[in-house]
């Protein structure tokens, strides 16, 4: 099983995918947890050029630095952990590739589609869970620009929240939008509820 997280930066993925990794591991569950970019050696050397807020990249040398560590971390980690029945659970997956370099940096959303699943080999999550907040809690939560994704203007954050919404109501099947300005405990209950009814 495929799980994934979405959402901008301050939505509180980190925390929730802690507490439904260790809700899982208490049901007996083999579970793994990866963060985009990275998760391999490669991946994470690529978070570091594309988050340093020192490098200019342009919007395509960025959607394929995205698309190479994505593609290096669901052959190396992603397949074989389905393969062998365990669950897997993503910190951003290509939905969020769809969002920030399609909808927030304007790049032709068939392209980055096609490209997307050329770099999933098209492995599909099972269920993803965007976690959404407006922007002005995203700004209070953050307090400060740490690396070169954030530094985009405002206008990018809120084509990218639209994009998010765009692709949630794409997939209602697949796309469980929880609001996440709820507490901690309220948001948890949501998404344990959901991967129940799911094992």
């Amino acid at each position: 099983m495929l799980i994934t997280f979405e959402g901008i930066d301050g939505s509180g993925k980190s925390t929730q995918i802690e507490l439904l990794k260790n809700y899982l591991i208490s049901k007996k569950k083999q579970v793994l947890t990866f963060r985009e970019p990275g998760g391999t050696p490669l991946a994470e050397n690529i978070r570091e050029i594309l988050l340093d807020r020192h490098n200019q990249i342009n919007s395509v040398s960025e959607l394929l630095l995205f698309e190479a560590a994505r593609a290096d971390l669901t052959e190396k980690n992603i397949i074989p952990a389905i393969n062998e029945g365990k669950i897997v659970i993503l910190d951003r997956y290509y939905d969020s590739t769809t969002a920030y370099q399609g909808y927030g940096r304007g790049l032709d959303l068939q392209t980055v589609e096609l490209i997307n699943k050329f770099a999933t080999f098209k492995i599909v999550p099972n269920v993803t869970f965007y976690l959404r907040i407006p922007y002005s809690i995203s700004l209070e939560r953050r307090k400060k620009q740490s690396d070169r994704m954030e530094l985009a203007d405002d206008d990018f954050f809120l084509r990218l929240i639209d994009g998010f919404d765009q692709i949630a109501l794409q997939y209602p099947e697949r796309f469980k939008v929880i609001d996440a300005t709820k507490s901690i405990e309220s948001i948890f209950c949501e998404i344990r509820q959901i991967i129940d009814r799911m094992i």
